[in-house]
């Protein structure tokens, strides 16, 4: 009976989940978890390209050293048993052997090492920027600087489920997007105003702590227009699992348009309130 329960509640909660996603990538939100994913989110930036290259290039690698192994430990198992081998032999300082041991590891160390090297060279510094935006991560909140569109700033926080609309994710809904343009080199310059943050995006395979009196670069590069949704994965206090990011990638004209709206609506909100008489 208990399992019985058990297995009705799991089900109820994925019915839900099930239900639920498919409204919010129906509005053309793209860069998102699904339900019972199994692999790495879907790829939206070259930087997420190459980090499933280096996935795939080393899941390949430790299959087969898997296998090897395991078939190693098998074959030992079968031939040398002690049914087959009631005297077994002794075998020691077998250079041959050591060396091999020893030289193979390093390899594909080596192997491993040298993709992975390139990867953090690649996404450590932004090859000729197209703009600039600097991330502070607070408790908890993120704070969005545009220097190159006169220091345009908003505050991102997150929706509480009572104020969710239709279609939009649990816990991954804001109110002020972080917006860009599409196929646009934007260099990422993180900080903290208070504790250590992690400023992450699955979708563009960006992922950099926001450690408060350092700055901290990487970039990304939206490839298709869309939502992408990431989060803070470095627990911060009370209210960490409440630090989404929600990225907005738009045509440069939409984007440009973005910004003036915004910077109007900045500049009505803090003209002087005239007292009624």
């Amino acid at each position: 009976m208990r399992l019985l329960k058990w297995i009705l509640t799991v089900a109820a909660g994925w019915s839900f989940t099930v239900s639920a996603v498919p409204l919010a990538w129906a509005q053309g939100v793209v860069g998102a978890p699904r339900p019972w994913e199994m692999g790495m989110q879907r790829s939206f930036s070259p930087i997420k390209d190459r980090e499933i290259r280096l996935n795939d290039l080393v899941l390949v690698m430790i299959t087969v050293i898997t296998l090897l192994v395991g078939g190693l430990l098998v074959w030992v198992m079968i031939r040398y048993n002690s049914k087959r081998n009631p005297v077994p032999s002794q075998t020691s300082h077998n250079t041959v052997l050591e060396i091999a041991w020893t030289v193979i590891p390093v390899l594909v160390l080596v192997i491993m090492a040298i993709p992975s090297f390139r990867l953090i060279y690649y996404q450590d510094r932004t090859p000729d920027p197209d703009m600039t935006i600097k991330v502070t991560g607070h408790q908890w909140y993120w704070e969005y600087t545009y220097p190159d569109q006169g220091n345009l700033d908003i505050e991102s926080r997150y929706v509480p489920d009572e104020d969710l609309k239709p279609g939009q994710p649990r816990l991954l809904t804001v109110d002020n997007q972080m917006v860009i343009p599409v196929n646009k080199k934007i260099r990422v310059l993180t900080t903290s105003g208070d504790v250590i943050h992690s400023f992450f995006i699955p979708a563009f395979g960006v992922q950099r702590y926001a450690i408060p009196g350092r700055t901290i670069e990487t970039w990304m590069e939206a490839d298709k227009i869309g939502t992408f949704y990431g989060e803070c994965n470095q627990i911060c206090g009370l209210d960490h699992s409440r630090m989404p990011i929600s990225v907005r990638a738009v045509s440069e004209a939409d984007f440009k348009s973005w910004v003036e709206q915004t910077k109007k609506s900045a500049a009505a909100q803090q003209l002087p309130k005239v007292a009624s008489r």
